[in-house]
């Protein structure tokens, strides 16, 4: 895509084409064919998604692809998201939840899903563990690198001990900064950002700032006419999904920072499902962060209004969007 998208709205292309673990452990085994018309229900986790596909992996090992329809319905087991609006409901189905769906086979031997039964108390889990795995893999990666990378130095340094000594000192000197480096690597990678389009399984392809005033959660005229631009890449573009994410500044107390930003995101995806034509299903978990990820300082006006904001973008699986 290189058409250029003027005013906060930013087009990736280009970019590197990464596969999660998991995505790589069930594209070994072909789908499980559901007949067409033929009723079915499988449970199991959602292993990848791909706008209205999800990709269903039960006990056994085996994988179905479900697919999402304007008529399917959501049911919680138990608990609660974020935000609380049953419609929101459509927004939860991310890898790692574990879902069961009823419904009847499709022409593509896909069950088309009448209902979607499910526990987001065992998403919120389900994530952490995720997430907390990507971060150890991560880190463990980056400070292997910068170990190597040391142990060289050092070893380079050893073969001109005999001409300079110091220059042997100096490079024993990289090798313990080269370590500690590592060691930073992996503390800033702990530091993981819960949103989606981190995860690694996506790619974004274009994504808009839409900033408010302060204590405020209305949509301006400026915000209104990104979001209209940033919906109209989303339709031009195969097996789109998008994500909002909400923020606050620092001024007020932490839990109303807390709420502003989920109302913020909501008032997001109300315009966005209202007036740009997007299904709420096509939206992966909107949710506000209040006050974290500060874009800029909070210590003067300037910044404060950069933080009160709300981030969209615009994203697609890797994986599945490149084999359809």
């Amino acid at each position: 895509m290189e058409e250029i998208y003027p005013v906060k709205v930013k087009v990736f292309s280009a970019l590197t084409c990464v596969m999660l673990i998991a995505s790589l452990m069930y594209a070994e085994t072909a789908p499980k064919q559901i007949p067409n018309g033929k009723k079915a229900k499988v449970t199991g986790e959602i292993m990848s998604r791909d706008a209205d596909m999800l990709t269903v992996q039960d006990k056994d090992g085996n994988t179905t692809i479900v697919d999402l329809g304007d008529n399917t319905q959501y049911k919680r087991v138990k608990g609660a998201f974020r935000l609380r609006r049953q419609d929101m409901d459509a927004a939860a189905m991310l890898p790692g939840l574990t879902i069961s769906a009823e419904g009847v086979g499709n022409a593509q031997g896909q069950l088309a899903a009448s209902k979607i039964t499910f526990n987001p108390d065992m998403f919120n889990i389900a994530m952490a563990q995720y997430q907390q795995s990507q971060a150890n893999k991560q880190a463990a990666a980056s400070a292997q690198t910068t170990a190597n990378q040391g142990v060289q130095q050092a070893q380079a340094a050893q073969a001109s001990a005999n001409q300079a000594q110091s220059s042997a000192n100096a490079a024993g000197d990289a090798a313990v900064a080269a370590g500690t480096l590592g060691l930073m690597n992996a503390h800033a990678v702990e530091m993981v950002n819960e949103r989606v389009s981190d995860l690694g399984e996506y790619k974004t392809v274009a994504e808009a700032g839409v900033y408010f005033a302060t204590g405020q959660s209305a949509l301006d005229a400026a915000a209104k006419a990104d979001l209209d631009k940033l919906a109209q890449i989303a339709l031009s573009t195969e097996h789109y999904m998008i994500e909002v994410a909400g923020y606050a500044s620092s001024t007020g107390t932490q839990s109303e920072n807390q709420r502003l930003s989920d109302q913020r995101a909501t008032s997001v995806v109300q315009y966005l499902r209202n007036k740009g034509n997007i299904p709420m299903r096509r939206f992966l978990v909107p949710a506000g962060y209040g006050e974290n990820k500060p874009a800029a300082t909070n210590t003067d006006a300037q910044g404060r209004a950069l933080n009160q904001r709300v981030d969209v973008k615009v994203i697609v699986n890797k994986g599945l969007s490149q084999g359809m």
